[in-house]
């Protein structure tokens, strides 16, 4: 699996409490040595214009502390709901993502 260095870069703005924008996204792109595209960069800072950060990350800290509070009987399921949700998110961050690109050619 590989990790998308673009969300990285927006959670670590996010951490420093610096504006998500697509400046700041090439810099940290760029610092970190990652090839960086001005297009996915104005995307992503685009679609995470009022997203609610600290809302998103208790959501996803949830499923992690029930798995670890439900003991090893419920791992399985515990990690089949957590892949699920990572499904959705990752297909509400695509459509994000396109109605961003669209928005930039449309």
């Amino acid at each position: 699996m590989k990790i998308d260095p673009y969300l990285h870069a927006a959670l670590l703005l996010k951490g420093a409490e610096k504006e998500i924008t697509k400046d700041a996204l090439l810099s940290v792109l760029k610092a970190a040595g990652a090839p960086a595209d001005e297009a996915k960069a104005q995307v992503l800072a685009e679609a995470v214009k009022g997203v609610n950060f600290d809302e998103l990350l208790k959501a996803a800290a949830v499923p992690v502390a029930a798995s670890s509070a439900s003991g090893a009987a419920a791992a399985p399921a515990a990690g089949e709901a957590k892949k699920e949700e990572k499904k959705e998110d990752a297909a509400k961050a695509e459509a994000a993502a396109a109605e961003g690109l669209a928005s930039l050619f449309g």
